[in-house]
């Protein structure tokens, strides 16, 4: 099978799509033909070995200290089942599925478990939708609903509105009857509102002390730090911060020893529950993919380029060739 292999950390150059072993299903695992994958920014944090502040030592020591462990990237997918492991209830052959695999989704095939982050795919959705929903419409909700504990009629300021999770993030916090602000450039203004924000701001027009206060303010880009948070944040406001460093960490810590507004740092987990809520939301007409650019598996290197530009609208997806 054809499958975007890198052997060393470094720029979009380091990967080359090249023939593997077809991998084989064990017991209790379905393997996956895929037909599309995305390419998130956490791939390109693995590719790069970019990861922020803190997390470059435990990120080296997890992947692989000079080299990467594994070298199929690509969490996210999209396919049908092509071949059912021993001990395996609940999927058929040929049943269209997507989810989360963690690594290995940059190829023909996959093998995953069959009762992990992996759930039937909705009949009005394509492969190239349902691949773009797991990395941001799953970060969305689980920072939004379990960490920063969102509640109907809430002000929630979400920080890169249209972009790779910030684009799920502002239909989800609508879906949860928030009231949505969202700060992203001003050529995404109008996307912005479609997808939910009442309000939207250019960053690069307005500073951060006149963006208004907010019960929750969720930054998926890295734009806010702790000494923003009194212009930003109401009386017992929460701060969530998708990427985090140590002074995001002694604020958190801050907060807990002494009050005031909240750092609510966290990772998120892939569920099989969650993507099922998902596509409950695409079903009920809450939830919609944003793709923002789709290439070929053989131009991968493209994708990368085009997510480490920071600048997208929605998700960078791969499509497999056809046989």
């Amino acid at each position: 099978m054809q499958a975007a292999v890198y052997k060393r950390y470094g720029p979009p150059s380091v990967v080359a799509v090249t023939d593997v072993p077809q991998p084989e299903p064990g017991p209790g695992e379905i393997l996956v033909r895929v037909r599309a994958a995305a390419v998130t920014t956490a791939d390109w944090r693995l590719r790069a070995a970019a990861f922020p502040g803190i997390l470059a030592l435990p990120g080296r020591l997890m992947f692989g200290v000079t080299a990467p462990r594994k070298p199929i990237l690509g969490a996210d997918f999209a396919g049908e089942v092509a071949v059912l492991g021993d001990e395996v209830e609940g999927f058929t052959v040929g049943q269209r599925v997507f989810g989360s695999a963690g690594l290995g989704a940059h190829a023909e095939y996959l093998a995953i478990k069959a009762d992990g982050a992996v759930v039937p795919t909705p009949d009005d959705l394509t492969d190239a939708e349902a691949a773009a929903l797991p990395f941001g419409g799953l970060a969305a909700l689980v920072f939004l609903r379990d960490v920063a504990q969102l509640k109907g009629g809430q002000r929630v300021l979400i920080v890169g509105a249209t972009g790779g999770v910030g684009a799920y993030a502002t239909q989800i916090a609508r879906a949860m009857k928030a009231k949505v602000t969202g700060v992203a450039s001003a050529a995404r203004a109008g996307l912005g509102h479609d997808l939910g924000a009442v309000r939207m701001i250019d960053r690069h027009v307005q500073p951060v002390r006149d963006w208004g206060q907010y019960d929750v303010v969720l930054d998926t880009v890295g734009a806010v730090r702790p000494r923003h948070l009194k212009h930003l944040l109401a009386r017992d406001g929460v701060f969530v911060p998708l990427n985090f460093e140590i002074a995001e960490i002694l604020a958190s810590l801050r907060a807990r020893l002494f009050g005031g507004p909240q750092v609510r740092i966290a990772v998120s987990d892939d569920t099989a529950a969650d993507l099922a809520r998902l596509v409950e939301m695409v079903n009920d007409g809450k939830l919609r993919p944003v793709i923002d650019s789709t290439f070929p598996l053989e131009h991968i290197r493209d994708a990368y380029a085009r997510v480490e530009t920071r600048s997208r609208a929605g998700a960078t997806v791969l499509t497999m060739p056809d046989g």
